[in-house]
């Protein structure tokens, strides 16, 4: 494996979502929406403006899990099925890169416009809003912004998995829908449904580890455990024993969930 045709195709992958202003709408929406919960998200409770990083992260995270997961899908699902179907990537194969270099490459490309966008949109909203937050407050919002970034890479893994074993660009699209609406609305449902049906029986710490198994859910511990107010805020403190709360964990389980895909998709990649 070289690393000059995996950065070459990264590279164009890049300037392509460039050109077409993906990466400058993607930011936008990112920061519209945060902007608008960080000065509105308590106007239900009678309360308008920016009230502490405690509430605005515990906003953010809903956002982030609806939002992202969506984006980086919707990013790759064509990946390779898309090259497929306009007959190059035959021809891109007939070059001198083998297929694990056009996957890496094809993923650094979008996993850089993916990143960047997010820094972009959260970073801008970090910029408006620094004279409300203390040097504690900025640390967090920036752990924030990382596991952000980790999850939208999480989910564009999953996007070049599909990409990958698809043989249609219209099926990967319809796999891409089906992932996020799984992951995102479906996971928890069938666990809530399965500690109700058990009558608490299937509680505890085996509840807890099967949250691993979605990456949305990682997400959600790393940014509710980061911070007290913020853990009370979605109750998970019951539900989620405290090993599950340290970032160096979560990190693991979350890199696991970008890594493990692509090996998946490089096993199955197959012209």
């Amino acid at each position: 494996m070289e690393l000059t045709p995996i950065l070459t195709v990264a590279a164009k992958e890049f300037r392509d979502r460039m050109r077409n202003r993906w990466v400058l709408a993607v930011a936008l929406v990112f920061t519209v929406f945060s902007l608008v919960i960080a000065y509105f998200g308590g106007a239900q409770q009678g309360q308008v403006g920016f009230r502490s990083i405690e509430f605005t992260i515990a906003s953010l995270v809903s956002l982030v899990i609806y939002l992202i997961p969506l984006i980086a899908l919707l990013l790759g699902f064509d990946a390779i099925v898309g090259e497929r179907e306009r007959g190059s990537l035959d021809l891109l194969l007939a070059l001198p890169i083998t297929r694990l270099e056009l996957l890496l490459g094809k993923y650094l490309g979008l996993a850089a416009a993916l990143a960047l966008s997010t820094v972009a949109g959260f970073g801008l909203v970090a910029v408006l809003l620094w004279r409300h937050m203390s040097a504690n407050a900025l640390f967090h919002y920036g752990g924030f912004m990382l596991s952000s970034v980790l999850l939208g890479l999480a989910f564009l893994s999953l996007a070049v998995l599909i990409s990958v074993l698809a043989r249609e660009r219209t099926r990967a699209s319809g796999l891409a829908i089906a992932t996020w609406f799984f992951f995102v609305l479906v996971f928890d449902l069938l666990l809530l449904g399965l500690l109700v049906t058990t009558g608490g029986q299937f509680a505890g710490d085996a509840f807890a580890w099967l949250l691993l198994l979605n990456p949305a859910d990682v997400f959600r511990i790393l940014n509710v455990f980061s911070l007290e107010d913020v853990r009370t805020l979605y109750g998970l403190a019951s539900v989620v024993p405290a090993s599950l709360g340290n970032p160096l964990i979560m990190g693991g389980v979350m890199a696991a969930w970008i890594v493990l895909p692509l090996a998946l998709a490089q096993w199955r990649f197959k012209p």
